[in-house]
């Protein structure tokens, strides 16, 4: 199927996924079919007392990653917005937002979006 036209929309709406970042790529997001996300925050959280860890996070579209952030250091007990409402991301079918953490269990991701349908 194809995304709709933001244009001729039936319904938006907002929705909110988090995850634990790994050390492994993990989608926080994936878009449904028939849908397009606006990306409007992606924001990372170190819950790590001691010590920062680094976050990469992508687009991940037809096998290929684009990094929206690559290897930046979160400091211990801080966040960091990567994206917010006034830079915003769309994503098309089956493409998804994933994340991957220098150590595991440091890092929480979350990410608030529009779900855009036309059916």
């Amino acid at each position: 199927m194809t995304a709709p036209n933001v244009v001729n929309v039936t319904t938006i709406t907002g929705k909110t996924d988090v995850a634990n970042a790994t050390t492994t790529a993990t989608a926080v997001t994936t878009c449904a079919a028939n849908s397009v996300y606006k990306i409007n925050s992606i924001i990372v959280s170190n819950v790590d007392g001691t010590a920062p860890a680094d976050i990469t996070v992508d687009l991940f579209r037809s096998s290929t990653a684009y990094h929206i952030a690559s290897t930046i250091s979160v400091p211990t007990n801080s966040t960091l917005v990567l994206v917010n409402k006034d830079m915003g991301i769309y994503l098309e079918e089956s493409d998804a937002i994933r994340c991957t953490a220098s150590a595991n269990g440091d890092l929480q991701v979350i990410c608030s979006y529009e779900v855009i349908t036309d059916v």
